[in-house]
């Protein structure tokens, strides 16, 4: 997203000179330049990043119900090299883990608790991510019993769409969120529309890189944040024009 604005603003910097409008021109280059030197050398994907995750900076302790159900959200899978098989991609496995660890928690404190995995096959692997999540979470000690999958949804709003309807009928009085840091803002956003109130917990964070020259990597995380602006913009812009589906009511699923 950033390096095609970066591009799309030297073009028509060229353009303008081309026209000779030079003032327009160097008005343009100057933002082109700008823009490099903010993403590529880390201040905005750090200032970006820091916005968003600031109120997941570390987990709060838990405070079980009788029927817990933890949400785990996907993050893609892979097809492993040579096997052939389909995995858990690498930014899948923080909040793999994560969900262990709080299933893991909620075991020894003596209460219920199921993880729901949510997540379908939208980069057409062959597998659903429900599917190759719960293998990993069966490897790290969680029973089949306690895995509810979810495996339609191809977004994160239809991750909140279609998880109501399961943790309705599992009957769930607490519900923990597990995702990145970064995108924890919008996933909460999205599942209370669909009346479900989640503690958000994060698996993992990201920062920006700063830099004298400018790096791929802080272009990714700039992109990544921007990515998370757009879908909180949009899902108030949709609200405001009556395109979202009516929110439902807390409980009311």
């Amino acid at each position: 997203m950033t390096v095609t604005v970066l591009l799309i603003l030297l073009v028509l910097a060229g353009v303008l000179a081309l026209l000779r409008w030079r003032r327009c021109s160097w008005a343009l280059l100057a933002s082109a330049v700008t823009l490099l030197l903010a993403a590529g050398c880390g201040p905005l994907p750090i200032w970006l990043l820091a916005r968003l995750q600031s109120n997941h900076a570390a987990s709060a302790p838990i405070d079980w119900g009788q029927r817990n159900a933890i949400v785990l959200l996907g993050a893609g899978t892979v097809r492993a090299a040579g096997s052939g098989e389909v995995e858990a991609s690498l930014f899948a496995y923080g909040r793999i883990g994560k969900a262990a660890e709080l299933y893991r928690a909620c075991r020894r404190a003596g209460r219920e608790c199921k993880i729901e995995v949510s997540g379908g096959d939208a980069l057409g692997r062959g597998r659903s991510e429900a599917a190759v999540y719960a293998d990993d979470l069966q490897r790290l000690g969680v029973e089949a019993a306690d895995l509810l999958l979810e495996p339609r949804s191809m977004n994160t709003w239809q991750n909140a769409q279609f998880s109501g309807p399961l943790l309705k009928a599992y009957g769930a009085d607490r519900v923990l969120l597990v995702s990145s840091a970064y995108h924890l803002h919008r996933a909460t956003l999205y599942f209370a529309h669909f009346g479900v109130r989640a503690t958000p917990v994060p698996a993992d964070h990201v920062d920006g890189v700063l830099s004298w020259l400018p790096l791929s990597y802080n272009f990714a995380m700039a992109d990544l944040a921007l990515h998370e602006y757009s879908g909180i913009v949009r899902y108030h812009l949709y609200n405001a024009m009556g395109w979202n589906v009516q929110p439902t009511k807390a409980g009311a699923l």
